[in-house]
């Protein structure tokens, strides 16, 4: 009883009514896109690339931190606070873009979790879309239960990546010192360049800066709501989920670094690594492998189909069903397994939609919370203002470099 007394009344107990929204908004920087990418990065360049997850996450921080702070701070969301400060036309193409954004981000989700059942059951990809999508509607479903439901559901696909990475890591046997070494100290070569920006490119999820916004008003009160606390809690919040993403990222690069990479295995797609991970590590490494793949599509997609909600209601002002979402969404994902195109082709075609949209998220946010006048006091800083727009111009260029090098460019 008296250990209960203290836990009710101590900081902690107040605190974790509050976690939960930026783990879900963290699902997206654990997606199938980045399996991909993490994998590449590991598996054709060691532990080199460490640092870059490094710092992709402290600005991954900083953004999310933003957009938890305009929804607490004003009880909208960003796609409502564009609309109410914008101009029509420029609303209409803002929500153009992030609508391409999510749509292309669904798709390369949706398309993850279908892998992941092919890859740990045989099931063929057209069969594994349909059941993906029977567990997409399930896991949504879950809502009408109650929204923290839905959270801890999230939260628990997210822990089981986790642990399977976990696994992974505790198989493959890496060499710590090196680990260690690279995530400290930057180091790059001129072959690298491509994967570390794609690694960066992949670190702030357009989608998820509008979905991180709304999801924090679901703690959200009238009459006992209090800002200050909320927006204090909700740092711990994006603090300790940002840096679990960082965790799990930072583990793909390991496992394939002290598996591919040290065995001079070149590694070009997630298939051809689950199938080389049982000769190196056995099957119960490809299994964990593939696990870890289909809840990283599954939690991601319904992440995915949450955020295009967000978009469509705050920006056009309107009440459109999730589950009408997720079905229209499911359809080209279906046409694209149906006419046999190149799942891999569609994952790299989506983080191309993702760097066109992402400075289209990132400057609006920005503008907004250095409002003083939309903000009041929770109104950016000056060295907060300064990192904003740091944050803003390099995630910006380093986008565009991604697009650059996409179609044909070079250095």
């Amino acid at each position: 009883m008296f250990l209960k007394r203290i836990f009710r009344n101590s900081e902690l107990s107040n605190f974790i009514p509050f976690i939960g929204p930026a783990f879900v908004a963290s699902v997206a920087y654990m997606d199938p896109g980045n399996f991909a990418t993490n994998i590449a990065g590991g598996a054709q360049f060691g532990y080199m690339l460490l640092w870059v997850l490094l710092w992709s996450n402290i600005m991954a921080i900083v953004i999310h931190y933003l957009s938890a702070k305009l929804g607490i701070a004003t009880g909208k969301t960003l796609p409502q606070n564009i609309r109410a400060r914008f101009s029509r036309p420029v609303t209409l193409f803002l929500w153009a873009v992030a609508e391409l954004a999510a749509v292309a981000t669904d798709l390369a989700e949706f398309l993850g979790a279908a892998l992941g059942f092919y890859l740990l059951f045989g099931i063929p990809l057209f069969e594994s879309a349909l059941i993906t999508g029977v567990l997409v509607f399930t896991i949504l479903g879950i809502e009408r239960y109650g929204f923290r439901k839905l959270e801890y559901t999230i939260m628990a696909f997210v822990g089981g990546i986790g642990v399977a990475y976990l696994i992974e890591v505790f198989l493959a046997k890496p060499d710590w010192g090196s680990i260690a070494l690279s995530t400290a100290i930057p180091g790059i070569s001129s072959s690298s360049i491509y994967v570390a920006v794609a690694m960066l490119g992949a670190t702030v999820m357009p989608h998820v800066i509008y979905l991180h916004s709304a999801l924090v008003l679901n703690r959200f009160n009238e009459k006992s709501h209090n800002p200050k606390k909320h927006l204090r809690f909700e740092k711990f919040d994006v603090l300790i989920a940002m840096n679990v993403a960082f965790f799990i990222n930072a583990a793909m690069v390991i496992m394939a670094a002290a598996v591919f990479y040290a065995n001079g295995v070149p590694v070009a797609s997630i298939e051809q690594a689950h199938q080389t991970l049982t000769p190196l590590l056995g099957s119960f490494a490809a299994v964990v492998f593939a696990i870890a793949l289909l809840f990283s599509g599954l939690a991601s997609s319904t992440v995915g189909t949450m955020a295009g909600q967000v978009i469509i209601e705050g920006f056009l002002d309107i009440k459109f069903s999730i589950f009408l979402r997720r079905l229209i969404t499911m359809i080209p994902a279906l046409a694209i397994i149906w006419f046999g195109l190149d799942p891999l082709q569609i994952l790299i075609l989506s983080q191309v939609a993702l760097s066109f949209a992402l400075p289209f998220a990132i400057v609006p946010l920005v503008m907004l919370t250095n409002d003083r006048k939309l903000m009041g006091t929770h109104a950016n800083e000056t060295k907060t203002k300064i990192a904003a727009w740091s944050i803003a111009a390099i995630v910006i260029f380093l986008n565009l470099l991604l697009l650059y090098q996409t179609f044909g460019g070079s250095f």
